[in-house]
């Protein structure tokens, strides 16, 4: 007989070169079924290649027959020849049971590399029989209901989380249910099992298991699997969702009590991230699965899960959760530290924990509201307290946060370098804002006190990412025309909040700086010219570290660097709607994401030719603003009558609560740069519009923003009437 490594290693080349090995399918299945086994002879082994090696490297080949032959891109004469080696291999000499075994291998590369291979075989056998391989059922849902965690249970739950997450990609809704089907109720006794709500019994678990080393991989393998099964339970969408795909909602609060039980970072970390993409119904977009999920159609119990998730976080959050969720600091690989956020001791705080913490919280407080409107319940107090928590949290959690004054600054600070986590707190805190606004019987000017208190004045957030990105009105487009974040949503929900509230609108531009987000006794800014903006330098007091960034002219903080600031407009493919009409589609419901189209109407360089350069009317219209603002300014924010639920901070200025009111200058730069940002937005927009270059139809978009800049000349032709 040939060598066994020489025949391994050429029957492999060939799969790369795409040419038929010389040996015969039946020799080389031999050889490949000793080398899985172990069963080789010892004088057919060569010195130099251990039994393991073998092993691995017949895995491996058997992981690239089968792959290749599912993808079905090798020659038809080549696609026989292998198939007949599996047929040699899985019929005549009955390898699964062989690479099964494999599982509970103590070398973990051998265990993998198994799981990776039986994955391959699972595929392609589902996909040539239409039946799932029950041997590997039968031993997954074994290990499911009565292993430990260690390789075999790792190997199991990777295996499967690797055959549900390639069919989810594949759109096979048939062979999706039938996988889910046989693994139902094992799934939902493992998670029990690994998923316990009470804290006792947490901690027994993990003294239990912990010292073993497994239990850490173990966790990641479940969370891989259950971001798996809830992306399932929204492809499935009206159809059958069985009990299994709901377990991330369903045990949420076991996941709660997980994360506040865990001494490590990194599971915390998983965790939260996983119940962050469930609330933000974002669960498998990492496996470009956004074209699958952005179907709109949810299974029966969609909302009753979602209420359930976020019931468990409030209920979390009233017994103190946020209290036991320890930060850690972020991770460092090397090189040099600029910065020391956390204390002399500490560093930069995770801010990836703290953005999914404040996304779940405001998404739960989000659905909170909704569930209680619904029932009639009055929630204001509840959510008041909520918000403080969160406040509380992120103060303890971070210096840079600590010292700002102006509550409202905290989503351009903590969500500046994430755009669509950005944009989905801005949305969430918007509805939160509107709904309590509606219960809590305030006026105006008290509700806008109130708002600012709670760092929730939805003007206040708007002025604050047009100023961090320069007020680019290109990167506004960017954003409406991308799949990537909400802003579409939440931009069109604002503009008709604007419009109906053009002069607390103009408030909120009066009390808007750079100082209200720092504390100016903890540290002192110094700017000197650039090229490309300003240089600020950071000092903290008692510390003799400092940093150096570069920012904009008209930057929030020196802290948001933003990315996107680039020269070209990134596109997305969308399809053309036409269901948005101009007169009645204002008032309706805005789909989150439009559908992607097959094949594009437009290209870069068309949007590019045609965003380049203003026309003359835009030019024209920054000399068109008024050189005075209309904001009196002495003017008084009332307390709210006996019996308000939400705390009123009285201010003897138009402006919101904790902000020093600006110049009128500074104000008027404000509300000029605003304004002049939509109208540049309006007039590219129609101009693509009109050569049918924009990616659907922007009409309600462009009434709104029309809306809008009526305000404003409205407000400007009352204030020199006023005047004369």
């Amino acid at each position: 007989m040939e060598e066994p490594l020489k025949c391994l290693t050429d029957a492999y080349g060939c799969l790369l070169t795409r040419s038929r090995p010389n040996q015969s399918a039946a020799a080389v299945a031999h050889v490949i079924s000793s080398g899985v086994s172990g069963l080789l002879a010892a004088e057919l082994r060569e010195e130099r290649c251990s039994e393991a090696e073998l092993t691995c490297i017949s895995l491996s080949l058997v992981e690239k027959i089968t792959s290749s032959l599912t993808s079905q891109n090798l020659p038809s004469q080549l696609t026989l020849y292998f198939e007949e080696v599996l047929t040699v291999l899985f019929q005549d000499m009955n390898l699964m049971p062989q690479l099964i075994h494999h599982f509970q291998a103590e070398d973990q590369v051998i265990s993998h590399l198994a799981a990776k291979c039986v994955s391959t075989c699972v595929l392609f056998h589902l996909h040539k029989s239409g039946m799932v391989c029950p041997v590997w059922q039968n031993k997954c849902a074994q290990a499911f209901h009565s292993s430990s965690p260690g390789t075999e249970l790792d190997a199991c739950l990777w295996s499967v989380t690797d055959v549900l997450r390639k069919v989810l990609k594949e759109s096979q809704q048939g062979n999706l249910g039938k996988l889910l089907a046989v693994f139902d109720c094992s799934l939902w006794a493992l998670c029990l099992k690994l998923l316990p709500e009470k804290s006792e019994e947490v901690a027994h678990y993990l003294d239990s298991f912990t010292h073993s080393g497994h239990w850490e991989a173990t966790f990641c393998l479940l969370l891989d699997l259950l971001e798996v099964l809830s992306a399932s339970s929204l492809v499935c969408g009206a159809h059958v969702c069985l009990k299994s795909q709901r377990i991330t909602c369903i045990r949420s609060a076991a996941l709660l009590t997980m994360i506040s039980c865990s001494s490590e970072g990194f599971l915390k970390r998983r965790a939260l991230l996983l119940l962050k993409k469930t609330v933000l119904q974002k669960v498998g977009e990492d496996w470009a699965l956004g074209e699958l999920l952005s179907t709109g159609l949810k299974y029966e119990n969609f909302s009753s899960d979602m209420t359930m998730l976020a019931q468990s976080v409030l209920t979390a959050v009233d017994n103190n959760w946020l209290q036991s969720v320890q930060v850690e600091p972020a991770a460092f690989f090397g090189g040099s530290r600029h910065v020391k956020m956390m204390g002399d001791e500490g560093q930069e705080p995770d801010c990836v924990m703290l953005r999914a913490v404040s996304l779940i919280l405001l998404k739960s407080i989000e659905l909170h509201i909704q569930t209680a409107g619904r029932m009639g319940v009055d929630s204001t107090t509840e959510v008041y307290g909520y918000l403080q928590s969160l406040w509380s949290f992120l103060r303890r959690s971070s210096v840079q946060l600590t010292e700002v004054t102006h509550l409202c600054c905290w989503i351009s600070l903590l969500f500046g370098e994430q755009d669509d986590d950005m944009m989905e707190a801005a949305k969430a805190v918007l509805s939160i804002f509107l709904s309590q606004r509606l219960r809590c019987g305030l006026d105006d000017a008290a509700a806008f006190e109130a708002a600012c208190a709670s760092g929730c004045n939805p003007h206040c957030h708007f002025v604050l990412l047009l100023q961090s990105i320069s007020f680019d009105h290109s990167i506004l487009l960017d954003f409406l025309i991308s799949t990537e974040t909400c802003f579409l949503e939440y931009f069109l929900r604002y503009l008709k909040y604007l419009r109906d509230n053009w002069q607390s609108f103009i408030a909120a531009c009066g009390g808007i700086s750079v100082s209200d987000c720092y504390s100016s006794s903890q540290q002192s800014l110094s700017a000197s010219s650039a090229d490309d903006g300003v240089i600020l330098t950071y000092k903290g007091e008692g510390d003799d570290t400092e940093f150096s960034s570069s920012v904009q002219l008209t930057g929030i903080n020196p802290l948001m660097n933003r990315v996107c600031l680039a020269a070209e407009v990134r596109l997305v493919e969308y399809d053309s709607s036409d269901e948005s009409d101009p007169d009645n589609n204002e008032d309706s419901e805005v789909e989150p994401r439009a559908s992607v189209c097959e094949k594009s109407r437009f290209s870069a360089s068309d949007v590019k030719q045609e965003t380049t350069g203003l026309p003359l009317s835009i030019r024209q219209k920054q000399n068109e603003l008024p050189t005075v603002l209309w904001v009196e300014p002495n003017s008084t924010l009332e307390r709210k009558p006996e019996g308000s639920s939400l705390p009123v901070l009285q201010n003897q200025q138009t402006s919101c609560a904790n902000m020093a009111p600006l110049s009128g200058q500074a104000t008027f730069e404000t509300l000029s740069r605003t304004v002049l940002c939509l109208s540049e937005l309006r007039e590219v927009v129609t101009r693509l519009h009109t050569k049918e270059l924009f990616p659907y139809n922007p009409s309600s978009l462009l009434k709104l923003l029309a809306q809008v800049d009526n305000c404003y000349q409205h407000s400007h032709v009352s204030h020199n009437k006023g005047r004369i």
